[in-house]
């Protein structure tokens, strides 16, 4: 049953106290997340099919240890044993305590030697276990880096120029990530030569568009048969070796998404309507370049009737040789502020499910009319800085940057704008 609404909020008092519209923006963004949560998802799936006998545990990703502890809490799951590979400072510190677990680290948003260290690891966990023992996959996105075994002809230093390029090239992932499976040894499918004849399955927080099993961290268990046709354009220097070719397989592992951007969606468009907003999720992707993306939602706000108006997906930026601080999220958000510069009835808040923005600590930013104008006061200018892609510096000088943390998710990012009575 749904919970009762609570009572309609007026424009007299969002008007009155400016910074509730701000708490309200944030209490449905969590809310959001909380319905995305990677152990609680887990948790429930595991729950309602709990795995007959023991079970070893792999997980990767941003949320793999949230993922993990839902594995673990879930009732008729039996551990055998497990392996976390996350990015630091995302551990559970009662995982790293359980001496079934191993918890490793790996590099993000670049790979790096701990990525390499993490691959050879997790070959010499599966090739360990018993033969007949089923092996439960936990993926969510930051995958693609954390982990990775180099084909033959591809180095370090190849790899991580070849990912510096693809993070500001403009690609979307599904673009980004067949790129990296055809860098890889493990990805694009070829993960699954290494479990022999053991069972095994997959659970997916989905952070890609469609949430495409075979792009979710590269799809390291499912092979991707239009990869190699639908590669994009690459540099000269960024030749991809042989072993790129995609395996292809009759029977893929079972694969389930348990968690999504549409899941989120609901989830903050529920809490809006609880809380007395009309709410309603857009039907347009975030997609493109982020300042594109920015105009667009912006100006649709500027005509919209009083509300809470949702959009999820992720968008692009391309970066310049020298960038400064933020993620495309910070991009969105400033660039949006730029057209609602005035405007005293519209909030938009623009942030990352997984707590990290691009390179930096923030989730993203919550901006109104009066966002350029603090950021100036501050010696900032909004314009410069989006052309540099520093938007991070701009916004943080304008005290408008929204830090959350990690979040035990990724379902890529969520837009969320108020309009309120003028």
């Amino acid at each position: 049953r749904r919970r009762p609404r609570r009572a309609t909020v007026t424009a007299d008092m969002l008007h009155t106290e400016p910074a509730l519209a701000r708490q309200h923006l944030e209490t449905i963004f969590h809310a959001a997340l909380a319905a995305v949560d990677g152990r609680a998802v887990v948790r429930r799936f595991l729950g309602n099919r709990p795995p007959a006998g023991r079970i070893a545990v792999v997980a990767i990703g941003k949320a793999g240890a949230a993922m993990l502890a839902g594995a673990r809490e879930a009732p008729g799951v039996q551990l055998f044993s497990a392996l976390l590979i996350t990015k630091p400072g995302h551990f559970d510190a009662s995982l790293e305590r359980d001496d079934r677990i191993t918890c490793l680290q790996g590099g993000h948003p670049l790979p790096d030697e701990y990525s390499l260290a993490a691959g050879t690891r997790l070959l010499r966990f599966l090739a360990g276990l018993p033969a007949d023992l089923p092996v439960l996959f936990l993926l969510s996105g930051g995958a693609s880096s954390l982990v990775e075994v180099l084909p033959d002809g591809v180095s370090l230093d190849l790899l991580r120029r070849a990912n510096r390029w693809l993070i500001g090239s403009g690609l979307d992932i599904r673009a980004v990530n067949r790129v990296r499976q055809a860098l890889s040894a493990i990805k694009g499918g070829r993960l699954a030569a290494w479990l022999g004849k053991r069972p095994a399955s997959v659970l997916l927080i989905s952070d890609v568009p469609g949430d495409d099993p075979a792009i979710i961290g590269s799809g390291p268990l499912y092979p991707d048969a239009l990869a190699a046709r639908e590669l994009p354009a690459l540099p000269d220097w960024l030749v991809l070796p042989p072993a790129g070719k995609m395996p292809c397989c009759e029977e893929t592992l079972p694969h389930h998404v348990v968690a999504s951007l549409a899941d989120a969606l609901t989830a903050a468009a529920a809490c809006a309507a609880d809380m007395g907003y009309p709410a309603r999720v857009m039907p347009e992707a975030l997609a493109g370049p982020a300042e594109s993306a920015a105009q667009h939602i912006a100006q649709q706000l500027l005509s919209a009737a009083p509300g809470i108006y949702l959009w999820g997906g992720e968008t692009t930026v391309v970066l310049p040789d020298q960038p400064g601080q933020g993620g495309r999220n910070q991009q969105l958000a400033l660039a949006a502020a730029l057209v609602l510069q005035g405007q005293q009835a519209i909030l938009l808040l623009a942030a990352g499910t997984d707590g990290n923005d691009g390179s930096t600590s923030a989730a993203g930013a919550i901006v109104d009319g009066l966002s350029t104008s603090r950021a100036a006061s501050a010696g900032q200018d909004a314009a410069n800085a989006l052309r540099r892609a520093d938007a991070g510096t701009c916004l943080a000088a304008a005290g408008d940057v929204l830090l959350t943390g990690p979040t035990g998710t990724n379902v890529m990012d969520i837009v969320i704008g108020l309009r309120m009575p003028d």
